[in-house]
Order: C-alpha cells, then structure tokens, then sequence
C-alpha cells in the first residue's frame, strides 16, 4: 500500500510537491538484512521471517538533484524463484493479487510460444508441459519502467502522477482520485487501481529505501543478482557501467517513452 505521509528528509525545490514518505508501519517492512548482513526471503522463505530488524543507515539529507536511477535486469541469471516479488508485496503491503514486481515465464518452440505467469511468479514455477516442441525457455522479471517520457503521466487529469527529479515515476496517493486513466495508458500493465485505498499504485523502486542508502526490496533478496539498481551519476555504478557498455534493450522501445529498466540478454519474444 503506498504510504501517505512524508517522513523523509527530502530536499526538493517544488514545494508543493510533497515528497514520497514512509510511515511507521513502512519503516519496520524495511528489515529485509539481518543485522549479520545475511539475507533471507530466498525460495519458500517466508516474508514475515525476512522481515525481522532493520539495519537502515542513519537518514541524513537527501538531495534528490545529486541521483539519476536506472535498473537492470540479466534474464540469463533469473531463475523464477519468486523471492523478488514475495518481497516487493511484503515491503510495500500489496493486496493479494495484484502485483507491483512480476515474473513471466517463456516456452519457446520454433513455432509456437508459451507465455505464464502464475499468481505473478510469487510462489515460483512448478514443471510445465506445453503442446509443441520448446526449444528454450526462461524467466523475464518485469515491473514499471520509470519511462522519461511516461504517458502515464501525461494523461493524469489531477497531477498525481510525476516523475522525480531522481527518475522515479511516483504516484501521489493523496491527488489521486481512482480514474484509472493512467493504468490504461501504460503499456507495460504495470499500474494497478488498489482495492484498499481505490487509488493508482505501481513501482517505486522502493523510494522509501532508496533515499536512505539501501536498495529495492526485490534487488535485496534476489539471489542470483539478476536484479541490479544503479545510480547513473556514479561514475563507478556496475548498472552505469553495464549500460553504458554492453548491449542492452527496453521493452517496447518502439513506443519512445525511454524506459528506464534495462534488460540484458532479452530474447526476441519477449513482449
């Protein structure tokens, strides 16, 4: 559930903007590291054990100017487990059935082509058989794409939806009034009308954690790095690095909203 009040130190220029927070109930979902530095919340794990004591470095100013975000998926390292979205509903309290992080899996044949994603992916992937003969199949995690030119957006009539100066496309749960005007001009299916506040929520990339030092919750416990969360005005950034460097794709790049969720080894198929 997105939070409704506005505890961080933000520093921003628009005041009228109130900047995205987190409330008490939000803080303690942060314990995603134990104070060891283990994680949990692997494969079968269970969230509330995960979920145990925060670690969180001490909050101090945080200047939205001094970051640009990006994420970065390896689909060659994604292996269906589910720890990632179990996570994501455990960090930001999503309603059964709905999804802010989600996983497709592909069945590939030289015709044919399989495309599930049961119960999103939460619970992994049990043994598959499909009508025709696969030749490949993987595991392709999605979420919001935190487009630079998001026409989510655009088509918002009350300005609840933006875009922080940071490069998280957020929603202002206290402008929004439920139209759903922005939930179908995503292209992604990455935005959801809430059953408990009947207000637009989505991704955040964990804005909450992120603005103290940490990283998204699906990042945190994804245990092969198939997740990567980077900050483009690092210089010594992996996902800086990765994107500057190697050959990398968007979805449905086509469609010019510059997404911000890069994908490595992405196949052909995936839509």
């Amino acid at each position: 559930m997105a939070p409704k009040s506005n505890a961080l130190p933000v520093l921003q220029s628009d005041p009228a903007r109130p900047s995205p927070g987190v409330g008490r109930r939000r803080f303690l979902a942060d314990a995603l590291r134990l104070s060891g530095g283990a994680l949990v919340l692997l494969a079968g794990g269970s969230a509330a054990e995960a979920l145990a004591a925060v670690q969180a470095p001490h909050p101090e100013a945080y200047r939205w100017d001094e970051h640009l975000y990006a994420y970065l998926i390896d689909t060659t390292k994604c292996i269906g487990c589910g720890s990632c979205v179990r996570a994501c509903a455990a960090e930001n309290q999503v309603p059964d059935g709905f999804y802010r992080t989600w996983i497709e899996r592909y069945v590939v044949g030289m015709e044919q082509t399989h495309v599930e994603s049961p119960n999103g992916g939460k619970d992994g992937f049990g043994p598959i058989q499909v009508g025709f003969t696969a030749t490949k199949s993987f595991f392709v995690p999605k979420m919001c794409n935190h487009c630079r030119a998001t026409p989510c957006v655009q088509v918002c009539p009350v300005g609840a939806s933006y875009r922080t100066k940071d490069g998280v496309v957020m929603v202002d749960g206290e402008r929004c009034i439920g139209c759903a005007y922005c939930v179908q001009a995503c292209p992604f299916g990455s935005r959801f009308i809430s059953p408990v506040t009947h207000t637009a929520e989505k991704c955040t990339w964990c804005y909450h954690r992120v603005t103290k030092g940490l990283r998204p919750a699906c990042v945190e416990v994804c245990p092969t790095g198939a997740r990567q969360f980077g900050d483009l005005k690092r210089e010594d950034d992996p996902v800086r690095r990765a994107i500057a460097q190697d050959r990398v794709e968007v979805l449905q790049g086509h469609l010019l909203t510059e997404p911000q969720c890069y994908y490595l080894h992405l196949d052909k198929e995936v839509r």
